[in-house]
């Protein structure tokens, strides 16, 4: 009788583990494949701030060598220049009052499309094209049309052409900035099918209405999405150009009415060939972008409650 004998521990071959590649060969393929986007960003965007900052010291016309002034373009911005400040008062007036018509239409529209049954795809379709459409020039050019003297607006109100009277060309201009939006309506309409049914469900049987739900439910749960739409309209209506441009025909009239921050330092570096004081112009505009963004981030905390923080 023969026996077989059971293989030990000591007898058994290892499975042996795949190798991983040494650490500085996977870094080097990462680098391989970051490589393009690292280019680009060097290329197109570092660089040229780079340039840009230099610039802002300078005296420079797009012509002749840039001659160093030091802080002369920025000591003749604040102080000497009446037309500078004209343009920080209305593009600050056109986000006031741009960015929350804009975000409220925006949740408007958003909310009666989550309750709609049929056609939701189409209407989310149409009402998004306007974002896709609307900082065309062509476009922009219509809109001057519409509110000019005889144009659709004058014949349905009898109040005249509004590009051309100061107390409503921004308006105009801002009116176009409010029906681009699309964009935020679809983030926003995103956030309100993440909310929970069963919120709303217990909000009823407490006797909430419709008014009390939305304050009590909707809102809070939707303010994430509220403050990301908020700091995003917020930062391109400070960059606001092309409407501005085209409904006062590039001049910024009437009165420097629609005269924005951009529209103000394309004129100051490419019709009057001040490049450096156009530089020291963008580089308070980013500035000022960052502070009005912290600050918003930072008041966050006491409005913007998320799910996962008990404390927010």
């Amino acid at each position: 009788m023969t026996t077989t004998a059971i293989p030990t521990e000591t007898d058994r071959v290892p499975a042996t583990a795949p190798k991983r590649r040494p650490k500085r060969e996977r870094e080097g393929a990462a680098w391989v494949f970051l490589s393009p986007w690292v280019l680009g960003a060097t290329v197109l965007t570092l660089l040229p701030m780079a340039v840009s900052l230099y610039l802002s010291f300078t005296d420079y016309d797009l012509f002749n060598p840039p001659q160093w002034v030091g802080l002369r373009n920025y000591v003749q911005m604040f102080t000497e220049d009446p037309r500078y400040w004209r343009s920080v008062v209305t593009t600050v007036t056109y986000v006031v009052i741009a960015v929350p018509l804009q975000l409220a239409l925006a949740l408007v529209v958003a909310l009666a499309l989550k309750g709609m049954k049929r056609g939701k795809a189409f209407y989310r379709s149409a009402f998004y094209a306007p974002s896709l459409l609307g900082a065309s020039m062509s476009i922009a050019l219509v809109w001057r049309a519409v509110f000019n003297d005889g144009g659709t607006v004058d014949n349905l109100l009898g109040t005249g052409g509004w590009v051309n009277k100061p107390g409503w060309s921004l308006l105009a201009v801002a009116l176009l900035t409010v029906w681009q939006f699309g964009a935020p309506m679809v983030i926003f309409l995103a956030g309100l099918q993440q909310i929970p049914a069963e919120l709303y469900e217990a909000a009823a049987v407490d006797g909430a209405g419709n008014w009390r739900q939305f304050v009590s439910v909707t809102v809070p749960m939707l303010s994430p999405v509220l403050f990301f739409n908020l700091v995003l309209q917020t930062i391109q209506a400070f960059q606001v150009f092309t409407p501005a441009f085209a409904v006062s025909a590039g001049k910024g009239g009437p009165a420097d009415s629609t005269l924005v921050y951009t529209m103000y330092l394309y004129d100051r570096g490419f019709v009057a060939s001040h490049m450096g004081y156009a530089s020291a112009m963008a580089w308070v505009l980013l500035l000022v972008i960052g502070v009005v963004t912290a600050v918003l981030f930072r008041t966050s905390r006491s409005w913007v409650f998320y799910a996962s923080e008990g404390d927010r």
